[in-house]
């Protein structure tokens, strides 16, 4: 061709494109598609195969929505950023990656023989299947599962840039010591076997009380009251009778002035003067607090009637309202630290002393109870506790983190990482919990790689190719 007729084309070329874009806005076609059309045009015009011609390069575009490293590595950021040798990460366009889901799959395996289509799902991710090609009622194509693929119905494979996208972490299960603490909310209370009733076995009256009040401190023997009890009168006089008249008759006497709770002091001392008192004296059985006192001078109290009430507060009991969840790693002699609001700071510790057999009814809790040293009686009876006790033991036990447990109520299942971005469910039985970990009795062993984040996401996903593949079972079979 002369110059003269190239010049000529090129211009001809020219109006034609103009003219083809304006034509083209109307029509919805974009530039790519006009590249090509004019190119094959071109090729016509001058005597070439079109199918010789260079495919036209396709243009990125549209803003950057992520930058990743420039060797490929699985690495991404969301801002420009450099790598460890100082290159730059290299922008990726909308245009570029514009989706979230896995590239279709090729028709041909990786030996290059073709690829046994078993059937079609439904694009939406709806329960629906066919065995040949079909659309959707928007149009959409179904889209096909292949042989390889359905060999493993309950897996998911997930791509690089996605796993990156929804977080996906991973851990491995380890083997070690389940040492694990709990804490419990607590309250002070007064141990039982340390606390006195002091009442009158006969009516009596109260002749005078001591400076003793609620709170006070006392010691063992300590006088309290001073009372009359006409019973007791008639009993020491018949006494000092029989002392008089001889030893040998006064062990009945004495026994009876002893079941009416006349202290053995005084009837010693009734023994050696042999003289009747009139008022008995009214001591303190043991050393420790007064917690009430009801005796009034002048009041005439009758038989079981409590006059004091006195407790020795040298040792308390901490109850510790425990999960019923968290008492197979609990035994006594267990640890405990306790911490009290009333006293900021300071941390007492203990041992647990008892577990009560019984678990409330209403907050699924057991009570278990610390004694705990006292002897500044600092700690007062009802003052609130926090108690962080110690379990477990030294057998090494299969544990991971408890966000890699999906616990549907009637089965628990963890998500297990099989390599190369594929991914299974896993049905486990579960053990003890604490740290923000958990025992897998059955399931998985030690070394096993688990999701501990996004596992909705790939179970979901898991769970969706076993309900397809079920299906295909009798749509194969007609």
């Amino acid at each position: 061709m002369t110059l003269v007729g190239k010049l000529i084309l090129i211009g001809a070329v020219g109006g034609l494109a103009g003219w083809a874009g304006l034509a083209a806005g109307g029509k919805g076609l974009t530039p790519a598609m006009l590249a090509d059309a004019a190119q094959v045009q071109v090729a016509m015009w001058t005597g070439q195969d079109p199918k010789a011609m260079p495919a036209a390069a396709k243009v990125a575009a549209g803003p950057v929505i992520y930058y990743r490293h420039p060797d490929g590595l699985a690495e991404w950021s969301a801002t420009p950023t450099d790598t460890l040798n100082g290159r730059a990460f290299l922008p990726v366009l909308a245009s570029e990656d514009v989706s979230f889901d896995p590239t279709a799959a090729p028709l041909a395996a990786a030996d290059g023989a073709p690829r046994k289509i078993l059937y079609y799902r439904h694009p939406m991710g709806l329960p629906d299947t066919s065995p040949v090609p079909k659309l959707d009622s928007m149009g959409m194509d179904y889209l096909p599962v292949f042989a390889d693929e359905a060999s493993d119905a309950g897996s998911v494979t997930v791509s690089p840039g996605k796993l990156q996208r929804t977080g996906v972490r991973t851990a491995l299960a380890v083997l070690e010591p389940m040492a694990a603490t709990i804490r419990a909310p607590g309250i002070v209370a007064l141990d039982d076997r340390r606390v006195s009733v002091i009442s009158l076995r006969t009516d009596a009256f109260i002749e005078t009380v001591e400076d003793v009040t609620t709170g006070s401190t006392v010691v063992a023997g300590a006088l309290l009251a001073t009372l009359y009890s006409p019973e007791v009168a008639a009993a020491a006089a018949l006494y000092v009778s029989d002392l008089r008249n001889g030893v040998e008759r006064t062990e009945g006497s004495r026994q009876r002035l002893a079941n009416l709770g006349v202290p053995a002091l005084v009837i010693d001392k009734i023994a050696a003067e042999k003289k009747a008192p009139v008022n008995i004296a009214l001591m303190a059985p043991r050393s420790g607090v007064v917690l009430d006192r009801m005796a009034v001078e002048g009041m005439m109290s009758s038989a079981g009637e409590t006059l004091f009430r006195i407790a020795d507060t040298s040792v308390v009991w901490v109850m510790a309202d425990v999960p019923e969840s968290a008492l197979t790693g609990l035994s006594r002699d267990n640890t405990a630290m306790i911490a009290f609001p009333g006293l900021p700071g300071e941390t007492f510790s203990g041992v647990i002393n008892e577990i009560y057999p019984q678990v409330d009814m209403q907050t699924r809790t057991a009570r278990v109870r610390i004694d705990l040293a006292n002897p500044e009686g600092r700690l007062l009876v009802n003052m609130f506790a926090d108690v962080t006790l110690a379990t477990g033991d030294d057998v090494p036990v299969v544990q991971v983190p408890q966000t890699a447990v999906i616990d549907t109520g009637d089965r628990q299942v963890v998500i297990r990482d099989l390599g190369e971005g594929k991914f299974a469910p896993q049905d486990v039985v579960l053990g003890r919990q604490g740290a923000g970990m958990v025992e897998i009795r059955e399931g998985i062993a030690a070394g096993d790689r688990i999701v501990t984040t996004a596992t909705f996401l790939i179970d979901a996903e898991s769970n969706l190719n076993a309900a397809l593949a079920a299906l295909l079972t009798p749509e194969a079979s007609e």
